[in-house]
């Protein structure tokens, strides 16, 4: 791999990091989840900025099954860090208090948990979109793949997947995404290794989806193309 593409890995490694980090809200400090965010964002737009590319060329050539999910899910990304960052700004209490922002916070909180969560999932779904691209960039540094191991890997998936959905349903996410609660609720009891066993799991839920979702609409893809 080339020194490019390394730091590119490891920008989107420290967003998948900070993203964890950020939905435990509570659990690492008020004051500490504004400076995440704050690392996020910067992260987010360094992201785009090493994918320029793309983004230059998102109104040229045509727009097969695969790119318009794709493009899709960048755009709703895009929408949901914007709309954290500014909600963010106005509750913010360590970060930008010098703002001195009076009023909108009840809005302000409404907001930032619908961009934080719809987030989460969305761009768990953007990694799962790009995961056989990433699996084929560390070929070189994994050895030959045998039928024996891919099948375990593949179970594995599974396994997460379906552990993923439990943890969807017991954390509550749904209620959260649809606004069927106003406030997350957050156990200060629980050991924080189980709550980031159980948002890894929803997160590799989402990642599975989006890995066999990219997969289907490409043979769509593939398919009208021999049919053309």
């Amino acid at each position: 791999m080339t020194s490019k593409t390394v730091f590119k890995m490891t920008i989107d490694c420290c967003l998948t990091i900070l993203l964890l980090l950020l939905v435990a809200f509570e659990l690492v400090g008020r004051q500490s989840h504004e400076w995440i965010g704050m690392g996020m964002f910067l992260l987010f737009v360094l992201h785009h900025i090493m994918n320029w590319r793309w983004s230059k060329n998102l109104f040229r050539g045509t727009y097969p099954p695969y790119r318009i999910l794709q493009t899709l899910l960048v755009a709703l990304i895009f929408c949901s860090m914007i709309g954290s960052m500014a909600s963010g700004i106005v509750l913010s209490r360590y970060v930008f208090d010098f703002l001195e922002i009076d009023g909108g916070r009840s809005i302000a909180r409404t907001v930032h948990m619908l961009c934080a969560y719809w987030g989460f999932v969305l761009m768990s779904f953007h990694l799962g979109l790009h995961w056989g691209v990433m699996i084929k960039r560390m070929g070189p540094l994994i050895s030959k793949p045998s039928p024996g191991r891919t099948a375990i890997l593949r179970i594995a998936s599974v396994m997460i997947a379906a552990y993923g959905l439990y943890a969807f349903v017991k954390r509550g996410i749904g209620t959260y995404l649809f606004l069927q609660t106003e406030f997350v609720f957050f156990d200060f009891e629980e050991p924080l290794f189980f709550f980031f066993v159980d948002y890894l799991a929803v997160m590799g839920l989402f990642v599975f989806l989006g890995h066999y979702l990219a997969k289907g609409c490409k043979k769509l893809q593939s398919f009208k193309g021999e049919r053309s």
